[in-house]
């Protein structure tokens, strides 16, 4: 079954930039629309370019149109070179409401979720049928031992960029009766799946998509000045969109707790939180022709 998407990103990390080159040209996936934070012509050049490299057509939204502000990272010039900037096609939570006219319309968030607080600010009946976020946080409380990362040994809550950064748009998603199903691919499971050495060369072996190509491009150049690879929190949302049976997953009630996510288990709430990860199954996914 090819799902429909709209994804909603930002140009800081670069891993925003390879889920939409996963997104554009996989067999499962059919792209029916991006939205950008904050949407500067600069960054909407890039997701032009991108897109026009692939052969892709689709809308492009902003949650401010024309507004000048140094959003893209400089590893997109070192990769791309210097691209043309470009206009939206629409402001972000017009593209949003649009793209949600279709049944079944699966939200992809790798931002801070300005964009859907905005559709919901408008349109606060609207119904989505399933949210896939990157970000929230999962403790203790609920992930099991075996699955527990170092780092996050002992903890609760834990700051997450997408959801602080417009944490009363987040509370509004996690909140609405209207959203069917929420999928939080979380940081403790995030920070476990990074594109390092090992990886690109697997990706070596393998007959890939046009927008995986573009993908093993880009690491290429990454891999150059960072040898020890990038995280790859949102191909990972992206692939779980795609296939939930990457990660395992526990049905919570989010919270937030002096600027930090946490999750207690609860039933009933139409939102599940990721515990682990099968990262096997993640590059199969992020990999299919067919």
């Amino acid at each position: 079954m090819v799902i429909p998407i709209v994804f909603d990103m930002e140009t800081n990390d670069p891993d925003d930039v390879f889920t939409l080159c996963v997104l554009a040209t996989h067999p499962w996936a059919r792209l029916v629309g991006v939205t950008v934070m904050p949407g500067s012509d600069e960054q909407i050049g890039i997701v032009r370019h991108i897109l026009g490299r692939l052969g892709v057509t689709v809308p492009v939204g902003a949650y401010r149109p024309g507004r000048d502000m140094k959003v893209v990272s400089g590893f997109h010039w070192k990769w791309l070179g210097k691209v043309p900037s470009r206009g939206p096609e629409a402001e972000a939570w017009q593209l949003l409401l649009d793209a949600f006219a279709e049944e079944g319309t699966t939200l992809l968030t790798g931002a801070p979720l300005k964009n859907p607080g905005a559709l919901l600010e408008a349109k606060p009946d609207i119904h989505i049928a399933r949210w896939v976020a990157q970000g929230g946080f999962a403790g203790d409380s609920v992930v099991p031992p075996e699955h527990r990362l170092p780092k996050f040994e002992g903890r609760e809550t834990c700051p997450t960029f997408n959801f602080n950064g417009a944490p009363a748009a987040a509370l509004k998603l996690l909140e609405s009766p209207h959203v069917r199903e929420r999928i939080l691919v979380s940081k403790n499971v995030c920070h476990d799946v990074v594109y390092d050495a090992e990886m690109h060369a697997l990706l070596s072996a393998r007959r890939l998509t046009p927008g995986m190509a573009l993908v093993r491009e880009g690491m290429e150049v990454y891999l150059a000045k960072r040898g020890g690879g990038k995280a790859f929190h949102d191909p990972l949302a992206a692939a779980v969109a795609l296939d939930e049976s990457i990660c395992t997953f526990r049905e919570v009630e989010v919270y937030r707790e002096r600027g930090a996510w946490g999750a207690r288990l609860a039933a009933n709430t139409r939102t599940r939180i990721s515990v682990s990860v099968d990262r096997t199954r993640f590059l199969d996914v992020l990999t299919a022709t067919e």
